[in-house]
């Protein structure tokens, strides 16, 4: 049974909440990337993404600022003196500074990864308008499958593994598994796939009708998709718990869900 106050977290939400949200999301530049028939390319994360990111994935994403909370309450309730937190595919920082105002003041060291260097150059930038609240974080740009994980209390994967290669997603689920102390938490937020295609397809639909309410037109979510058909492979829920438990967490829940998006929670 899953050991965890799911009620609490109401009552989580840091005094400076808003201070936070008005770093992460300000100066938001509008996604037109797609907006204009562009030839096909696979998605990059480079410099025209990155300028664009806070504004893209709050509208392509349902619940996004929901799941950041959230997982900044996963962090104070599970974070453990002493040890580290890892925020694999940080993109950034949003869910790297929810953490961090979260624990301010505690014994912390937060360790935020990408491999875009374009993301990584902002991600700095927002760290040094934070000050002496994010010294406590440290920055590095690499491939999260060379990131070495040790004594580890908290690791959250929030959109990163559905850009691994399929092969490569057991070894860096084991390797988190035992970079955790006993009792560590593994946070991973992934788009899903559904096994009954009718089912599927039915949400997809649902999905682009989001986008659409968000303001996105046809032809962007048609050119979006596309650049990112052979970079994003979701998997189904089953596949994700199936995975985690062969690897050895105990216990695995999935704490939120809109449409095809999900966010999962596995305890060592």
């Amino acid at each position: 049974m899953l050991s965890i106050s799911l009620y609490r977290f109401p009552l989580l939400l840091h005094k400076n909440y808003k201070q936070v949200l008005s770093l992460t999301y300000r100066k938001i530049s509008k996604d037109n990337l797609f907006a204009k028939r562009i030839p096909p390319r696979d998605f990059v994360f480079d410099e025209k993404v990155a300028g664009v990111f806070d504004d893209m994935i709050l509208r392509s994403i349902p619940g996004y600022k929901t799941i950041v909370d959230m997982i900044g309450g996963f962090g104070e309730l599970y974070h453990k003196p002493g040890t580290k937190i890892y925020d694999l595919g940080c993109s950034l920082g949003g869910v790297t500074f929810e953490i961090s105002k979260r624990l301010e003041g505690k014994d912390f060291s937060l360790v935020a990864v990408d491999n875009s260097r374009a993301m990584i150059e902002r991600l700095k930038q927002r760290k040094i308008q934070l000050g002496s609240s994010a010294k406590e974080i440290e920055i590095q740009c690499e491939d999260i499958s060379k990131t070495k994980i040790e004594n580890a209390s908290i690791v959250v994967l929030n959109f990163t593994l559905q850009f691994l290669p399929i092969p490569l997603r057991h070894e860096l689920i084991a390797r988190i598994r035992d970079g955790l102390v006993p009792g560590g938490v593994l946070v991973m937020s992934e788009k899903i796939a559904f096994k009954d295609e009718i089912l599927n397809n039915l949400i997809i639909d649902m999905y682009h009708k989001f986008k659409e309410s968000k303001g996105y037109s046809k032809l962007e979510i048609s050119q979006k998709r596309l650049a990112l058909e052979n970079i994003l492979i979701p998997e189904s829920l089953d596949t994700h718990q199936s995975r985690l438990k062969s690897i050895g967490f105990q216990t695995f829940s999935v704490w939120f869900q809109c449409l095809n998006f999900a966010s999962m929670l596995a305890v060592k």
